[in-house]
């Protein structure tokens, strides 16, 4: 593990960062067999490069649309290599930090000039961080890789850590059906509005899909905007 790494997750270090694979999405549910994740392409520099262009022109413009006029500590949930936080420095009513479970990723983060002490090392479905340390936060393209189970977890953490709304991009059916957990180049979940809609209030009291600009052949980019009710 490199000197970047070890500035951003000392407490990790006796165990070693890659344990956090196992826990990273929970156990996989019983009556969902298949939802087994990917997570060694975490640690796959191929797939860091994929990460500095994925959102180009679509995803990225949405996030800047949704914060632009919002101010106050936001995270930036498998931040990846810090591509968006970059992004959002751009407004400096946001106080940016980002999390992931991947040191390889984050080590990118750390080299891009993002400051160590803002990203963490940690399980999206149990953050290492205190209650209502943050006013928003936000993930992009992660969710849907996550197991049943992991992604109540996800949003439940998200619900502690946060003050005000989450924001949340995922890939849902073009044809408004549930195809299920597939795989592609990465498996995930293509299921509906409804289906997601329904993942969202079972942990908060209110949510609203936005339509997002990414797309693909097979599903259409929306936004789930889950809100505690309290907007800082």
């Amino acid at each position: 593990m490199n000197n970047i790494v070890k500035q951003l997750c000392p407490p990790l270090l006796l165990g070693g960062a890659r344990k956090l694979r196992s826990a990273f999405a929970g156990a996989a549910p019983a009556a969902r067999p298949n939802d087994t994740q990917d997570l060694d392409v975490y640690w796959d520099p191929k797939m860091a490069d994929m990460l500095e262009t994925w959102g180009d022109g679509n995803a990225w413009n949405d996030i800047q649309l949704l914060m632009a006029h919002r101010q106050g500590k936001v995270l930036d949930v498998a931040c990846g290599t810090g591509k968006v936080i970059e992004i959002l420095k751009r407004f400096p009513a946001l106080e940016m930090h980002g999390c992931d479970i991947s040191d390889l990723l984050l080590g990118r983060a750390a080299k891009r000039g993002i400051a160590p002490e803002r990203l963490t090392l940690t399980d999206a479905t149990k953050m290492s961080y205190s209650d209502k340390s943050f006013d928003f936060a936000y993930s992009i393209g992660s969710l849907e890789h996550f197991t049943e189970d992991g992604i109540v977890k996800f949003l439940q953490e998200n619900l502690r850590i946060v003050k005000g709304p989450t924001f949340h991009m995922v890939p849902m059916s073009r044809v408004g059906e549930d195809h299920g957990w597939i795989t592609t180049s990465q498996s995930y979940f293509n299921n509906s509005e409804a289906w997601w809609l329904k993942k969202c209030l079972q942990v908060y009291p209110s949510a609203t899909l936005l339509a997002s600009s990414w797309n693909d052949d097979i599903s259409v980019g929306r936004w789930m905007m889950c809100s505690p009710g309290i907007e800082p």
